[in-house]
């Protein structure tokens, strides 16, 4: 049988022709083909292309284009900025002092140094002299051509060495006699020449016998030496993360399937890259192997710094490599202990450093700072910071309430107009009256502001003008409630304490009350949702999970790639800051230990003397409380119904609560006294009554007096466990 693959034996022609002979056979023409895959414009029921040949062009320059794009900085950022160009400066002339200073005192050391070196150095002066005089590098080819009996060779070769050292004889000998010529010179010369010049040439000669391996100057500052980053070693680093779109992309595209967006630069100490990672891949998949990230770049985990930018869209990823460990980096010094004087709170509030070491501050005014993470994280000494910058205000007014009792916030009494420290049910009944005072002082506020004229408070709020007016008492109030979880989570006092919080931290922030709240436990009964959802500056450390970073961040924080789950256990006191700038910040907040805290609190105290603002309890005046609190309302109760009435209507009780005591219960309603019994657990239910107006009896809601009852001694009973 013959192949079909012979073409010596296999009439193609004939085979071709047979087929298009047939009956069934069909010509197509690929042209015709073709033009038909292109749809007519004209013809609205012909095939139409997925991807139109316009779409598939090249976008065309346009000038929306243009104007569209981002301009980049002419001058660096840290030049643009008053601040970082003055720490660079100041950075910079006390680099230039260490260096004089350090080589300054090692000038007897160089000067021995020298001094042992020159002998060596003179003989290799002179014998490099000698050899260049008498042409000594020649020597081994004229040898070499006298042992091959070239003497054609040899004979050029001598030549051309008796010119040079008839030539460099010259040389030498007018040189040696300017040389003698000048020592003798020396023997009139002053004294400092006579001095001089001897030190020039041990100098010289100490120079040219210095060893190789030993340089003469020490080094007055070890610089480290790091990688350049490079796109190669970023696409390597997300290839090995584990991802499956990173390594699929990979795989399909190459280098192609990451994208720079901007190239690769220096930020401050560090490098930075704008990186546009692959379709369906979003920033928080690569935040969240941050330690896989780090291992790929070959770097330390403190120096690999991934930020995501939802406000570009969710695979935008923002990545800084430090040079060196942010947690080995020494710490900068709080900006305002240099400061002499007082701090007017209407400035920023230098609250930390970013990965770059730049200064980050917020303002205190007109928001509410809430601060979280698990404990022994630096979360006492992040709220520390923004209040000491407060008690440095004389004009501002501080409560500070430390609920677990550790005194974080000691340092702060001797300036606080309230303060109250501990674990017991008394603190935690002193931050519930502070809070109702709170919400006092917020509507005296609110009505003194409508009453000011609109030329004078335009915007209905409280300005720094206002605030330094005494009359008025609109100063600034900053209020800190530390471990507030053990406040809201209070059995008795926890949910009105919720409930006073959420209405201050609503209101408060345009009548100059600024709360600054502080957790260790983030959940929905240690910090309610109304407190958490209206803080408008955020601070959160190391959490572990996703719920507790959303209570503290904001809804969605983790999903956006906001994740301060990624923090090590190295990375005390940094955190994430959101709020602050339109993006959120990695932020390592400033620390000042406990002695410099007392000496910042004794010049702030120094400054209310003399403002003559100094008030309430750091002048050792008792807080003022009313005859009979809330918080005594069970007893009160037991007092108004006597045992004979077992059941009372709610009405009637608030009418005799208010009898009893005008300024604790005057405002109290029905549904406020139902709410401020359920915590425990008493419930209103149908008591039948007589109305005392009318004379008819009515079915109303109302209290049991016996549940009243067993309410106090099982609180009595409490209270007498802790005691002992």
């Amino acid at each position: 049988m013959t192949a079909p693959r012979d073409d010596d034996r296999f009439d193609w022609r004939a085979a071709e022709a047979d087929i298009t002979a047939g009956p069934d056979a069909e010509v197509v023409d690929l042209d015709a083909a073709r033009a038909a895959r292109t749809p007519d414009p004209d013809d609205e029921g012909g095939p139409v292309l997925v991807d139109s040949p316009a779409a598939q062009k090249s976008p065309r320059f346009t000038l929306d284009g243009v104007r569209a794009g981002q301009r980049r900085p002419i001058l660096p950022a840290w030049v643009r900025s008053r601040a970082e160009l003055r720490d660079t400066m100041r950075w910079a002339v006390g680099h230039l002092l260490h260096t004089t200073a350090y080589h300054a005192t090692r000038l007897p050391k160089y000067g021995g140094k020298v001094a042992l070196r020159s002998p060596a150095g003179a003989w290799r002066l002179l014998s490099g002299a000698t050899r260049w005089v008498f042409d000594w590098e020649g020597e081994r080819l004229r040898q070499a051509t006298s042992e091959t009996r070239d003497g054609e060779l040899y004979l050029k070769l001598s030549r051309q060495r008796d010119r040079r050292v008839r030539w460099r004889g010259i040389v030498a000998t007018f040189s040696l006699s300017l040389s003698l010529a000048g020592g003798l010179a020396m023997m009139w010369a002053p004294g400092w020449a006579q001095w001089a010049v001897p030190a020039l040439l041990v100098t010289l000669c100490g120079m040219f016998g210095q060893p190789a391996d030993k340089p003469l100057l020490d080094t007055a500052v070890v610089i480290p030496r790091v990688a350049r980053l490079t796109s190669d070693v970023v696409v390597r680093a997300l290839a090995v993360l584990g991802i499956s779109g990173i390594t699929q992309a990979i795989a399909k595209q190459g280098q192609r399937a990451i994208a720079f967006t901007a190239p690769i630069t220096r930020d401050g100490p560090g490098w930075r890259a704008d990186i546009d990672l692959p379709p369906g891949v979003t920033a928080g998949d690569v935040i969240e192997r941050r330690d896989r990230l780090a291992a790929g770049l070959t770097r330390p985990l403190g120096c690999v710094w991934p930020e995501g930018q939802p406000e570009v869209h969710p695979g935008r990823l923002l990545l800084w490599v430090g040079d060196q460990d942010m947690a080995a980096t020494p710490p900068k010094p709080w900006p305002l202990l240099k400061a002499s004087g007082g701090f007017d709170l209407r400035r920023p509030v230098p609250f930390g450093t970013d990965p770059r070491g730049r200064v980050i501050s917020f303002e205190l005014p007109y928001t509410n700072v809430l601060i979280g993470s698990i404990p022994g994280y630096g979360k006492t000494a992040a709220t520390q910071v923004p209040l000491l910058a407060a008690a440095l205000d004389p004009y501002a007014e501080l409560w500070c309430f430390d609920f677990k009792g550790t005194g974080g916030l000691d340092p702060l009494e001797k300036v606080s107009a309230r303060y109250a420290s501990g674990q017991d049910d008394d603190t935690a009944e002193e931050g519930l009256m502070a809070l109702r005072e709170l919400r006092k002082e917020c509507q005296r506020r609110a009505a003194v502001i409508k009453g000011l004229p609109k030329a004078v408070c335009p915007d209905n709020k409280v300005t720094p003008e206002l605030a330094r007016r005494k009359k008025l008492g609109l100063h600034w109030l900053v209020v800190a409630l530390d471990e507030v979880q053990e406040l809201f989570s209070h059995p008795e006092f926890g949910k009105e304490a919720g409930e006073l919080a959420e209405k201050v931290i609503k209101l408060g922030r345009a009548l100059g009350v600024i709360l600054v709240v502080a957790t260790q436990r983030p959940d929905a009964k240690s910090l309610p949702t109304g407190v958490s959802a209206n803080a408008g500056t955020r601070f959160c450390l190391r959490v572990m999970g996703q719920i507790e970073n959303d209570m503290i961040l904001g809804t969605s924080a983790y999903k956006n790639g906001i994740r301060a789950t990624m923090f090590a256990k190295k990375d005390k006191g940094v955190g994430y800051l959101v709020g602050a700038a339109d993006d959120a910040q990695i932020v390592r907040t400033f620390y000042v230990d406990g002695p410099t805290a007392e000496k910042v609190i004794d010049r702030a105290r120094a400054l209310r003397e003399a403002a003559g603002t100094l008030t309430g309890h750091a002048i050792g005046q008792a807080t003022p409380t009313p005859a009979a609190r809330r918080d005594t309302l069970l007893d009160d109760i037991l007092t108004v119904v006597p045992a004979t009435e077992g059941k009372v209507w709610a009405e009637t009780l608030t009418e005799r609560l208010a009898d009893l005591n005008t300024d604790a219960y005057g405002d109290l309603t029905r549904d406020q006294l139902t709410a401020a019994l359920k915590p425990y657990g008493i419930t209103t239910g149908q008591v039948w009554g007589t109305d005392p107006t009318t004379g008819k009896g009515a079915n109303r809601r109302g209290i049991e007096r016996q549940h009243i009852a067993d309410a106090v001694a099982e609180r009595n009973k409490r209270r007498g466990d802790k005691a002992a």
